[in-house]
């Protein structure tokens, strides 16, 4: 077997293994390892020095697009909503108002992305992406985003992009697993 045939089972076999977990209602995990330089998909979190880590967090069948979290068990103004303005929060692992804002996003059925940021890199690459310093957590919806965890303003901007004011899932979906 040559060596893009490995690759090409690799490949397989990660891509199957995220899809797996999502359907299953389980976390996943996706980052570049330190010491390979490797992009690693575990059920595990990964090590301090990971870089460019992702968390999946699977609420259903998933979905074509693996950077998006699987949409079939949202309501449907949630899935509307997440096509135009798609959410994604910016945390760290050691951060009590990350695992509120997180609490928030899930308890509105809100489908969203969490990027847990290690490395004062990724710090780095998150502040030139929201224009200023970082203050964590910080959430993008759509092209807009806010910085620290100020429930009122957070409300506002999810509101504003169609996202509803509180989860109601399709029946018989189940509901996303909060961590």
């Amino acid at each position: 077997m040559g060596f893009a045939d490995a690759f090409r089972r690799a490949a397989l076999f990660l891509g199957l293994l995220l899809a797996t977990t999502m359907v299953n209602g389980e976390t996943t995990y996706r980052w570049i390892d330190a010491k390979t330089g490797r992009t690693v998909i575990s059920d595990q979190p990964p090590p301090p020095d990971a870089r460019q880590v992702v968390v999946y967090r699977g609420h259903g069948t998933s979905g074509e697009d693996a950077e998006k979290p699987a949409l079939a068990s949202f309501s449907y103004a949630a899935r509307q909503a997440s096509e135009k303005f798609p959410v994604v929060l910016y945390t760290t692992a050691e951060c009590d108002e990350c695992r509120e804002a997180r609490d928030l996003l899930t308890r509105r059925g809100i489908p969203f992305t969490e990027k847990l940021l290690r490395t004062q890199a990724e710090f780095a690459e998150v502040n030139q992406q929201l224009g200023g310093r970082s203050l964590l957590p910080s959430l993008v919806v759509g092209r807009k985003n806010l910085r620290g965890l100020t429930t009122g303003d957070w409300n506002e901007l999810l509101d504003l992009a169609g996202y509803p004011a509180s989860a109601a899932y399709r029946s018989g979906a189940g509901t996303p697993r909060a961590e």
